[in-house]
């Protein structure tokens, strides 16, 4: 008999073990996605105003579920502002609902037909689509294409990551009360040789991962040498720049990019990784930057005085010590004393939040992700130096520009050259760490491809079936 494997999710404040899963073995798989491609093959038969309002339905079981769910995602997350987290997954389910209908619909071309002729344009569902979860923002993220996918007349089949198991399987329980097929939408527990093995089915028709370059890497290769074509979405890391121009509002300024940096304990892919300010403030940012983030309190992100928690593992967090410490080796200056922080311990999960001046693009702390509490910044003389180095960098997700563009028009033409010159799929101005849900979510370089919110979204889960019908023949 095969062994069975297994895997255990860690409570991060305290390193306890949470709960286990274990994992299917490969004919169990084949059976789960053999059910989810007959489910589709019925569900795609409902009308999209069916499918519509079945998706508001699950918003109204998850509503009821809300204050569970708060508590819930304390003990498998970081996260300590989690009603934010609850919040944001219930307004992009609504605006990803709003907008289905003009997103998936038939597109007609009458005003062009020529006499006697009918043209239109289908969406058709792909079929099975895998979704790869990450765990910093479970909710958040997995909405971006579960949704979206079913109400587009796909099965869903999802694998969260070890460390968020239970807020799958609840999201998952909520839709199949709101009438979702139990196996339209299915939880998956793997290991990544079994996430392989999804990949590469021949019934899953469409995989989309967020996650890490290395993770989406492998997924990659997975589809390619699988038989056949398939379609495959990433939304991979970042090292995302913010660049301060001399008529920016310092203490406004400061404020946003100490929350971009350290929100979540850093652990977003679209967090504020690295500052470039220009020399005229660079003193005056820095000093006030460097006061807040003295202010904050790391420790247990149960509790309520905490405004910072640790981060998920203590292997991220050896990760993100090693980081700073060789930058401080090759010049770069820590501007946070490490007492101020006693927690922060090697050995736990509990890192102190660093600001590091004195750094340049040789360290790895303002080229490679960090995924945590650190922040560098760095002086520049010019927009010009500040576009060169914030493109400077194998990733491209977002950016942000501070200027007070509503006082100085000229401020918002300079901003508009960023908007123009930037190597990313988001520019920001004066605001960053945020997702829009009617904004298209992109990212260019080694932060991935595909699309995901908006109603470009709706386009990689469908595809165009093109309809030409000649009504007269004679």
């Amino acid at each position: 008999m095969a062994n069975v494997q297994t895997q255990t999710t860690i409570i991060p404040h305290n390193q306890e073990p949470y709960v286990t899963r274990t994992y299917p073995n490969e004919s169990e798989l084949d059976i789960k996605l053999h059910n989810a491609a007959l489910a589709q093959a019925a569900w795609r038969k409902r009308t999209l105003k069916e499918r519509i309002e079945i998706g508001h339905m699950f918003v109204s079981v998850f509503k009821g579920m809300r204050d569970d769910e708060q508590k819930a995602l304390h003990l498998e997350l970081t996260l300590q502002m989690v009603p934010g987290e609850i919040r944001g997954f219930l307004s992009r389910a609504e605006y990803l609902l709003s907008i289905a209908e003009s997103c998936l619909s038939d597109v007609s071309l009458k005003d062009t037909d020529l006499p006697g002729f009918r043209r239109y344009i289908k969406r058709e569902p792909l079929g099975v689509v895998f979704v790869i979860a990450p765990w910093n923002y479970p909710y958040l993220v997995t909405i971006n294409s579960v949704l979206p996918a079913i109400v587009a007349g796909n099965a869903v089949l999802l694998k969260p990551s070890p460390q968020t198991p239970l807020v799958a399987e609840r999201f998952v329980d909520a839709l199949h009360k709101a009438g979702v097929p139990v196996d339209l939408v299915q939880v998956l527990h793997l290991s990544p040789a079994l996430t392989s093995y999804v990949v590469q089915h021949k019934l899953v028709d469409f995989v989309s991962f967020t996650g890490s370059v290395v993770g989406g890497q492998a997924v990659e290769r997975a589809a390619v040498e699988a038989a056949g074509f398939k379609g495959v979405a990433l939304e991979l890391g970042g090292k995302d720049p913010a660049y301060v121009r001399p008529d920016a509002d310092l203490k406004y300024t400061v404020a946003e990019l100490v929350d971009g940096a350290m929100f979540n304990s850093g652990q977003s892919c679209c967090g504020i990784e690295r500052i470039y300010v220009h020399e005229s403030v660079y003193d005056e940012f820095v000093a006030q930057y460097v006061d807040l983030v003295k202010k904050y309190i790391l420790g247990d992100p149960t509790k309520p005085e905490t405004s910072l928690g640790p981060v998920v593992s203590v292997a991220s967090a050896e990760k993100i010590r090693k980081q700073v410490a060789d930058a401080i080796k090759a010049g770069a200056k820590p501007l946070i004393p490490e007492d101020l922080f006693p927690i922060a311990t090697p050995g736990t999960t509990y890192v102190a939040p660093q600001v590091l001046v004195n750094v340049n693009h040789t360290m790895d702390i303002m080229m490679e992700e960090t995924f945590g509490p650190v922040i560098g910044i760095q002086k520049v003389s010019s927009d010009e130096e500040a576009i060169r180095l914030m493109n400077d960098s194998p990733y491209g997700l977002t950016a942000s520009v501070w200027t007070n563009a509503q006082e100085n028009p000229d401020s918002e033409q300079a901003f508009l050259r960023f908007v123009d010159e930037l190597q990313t799929g988001t520019v920001f101005l004066n605001r960053c760490d945020s997702l829009d849900p009617a904004l298209a979510w992109t990212g260019v370089k080694n932060s991935g491809r595909g699309v995901s919110l908006s109603k470009f979204g709706y386009d990689q889960l469908t595809r165009a079936k093109s309809v030409h019908m000649k009504i007269k023949t004679t």
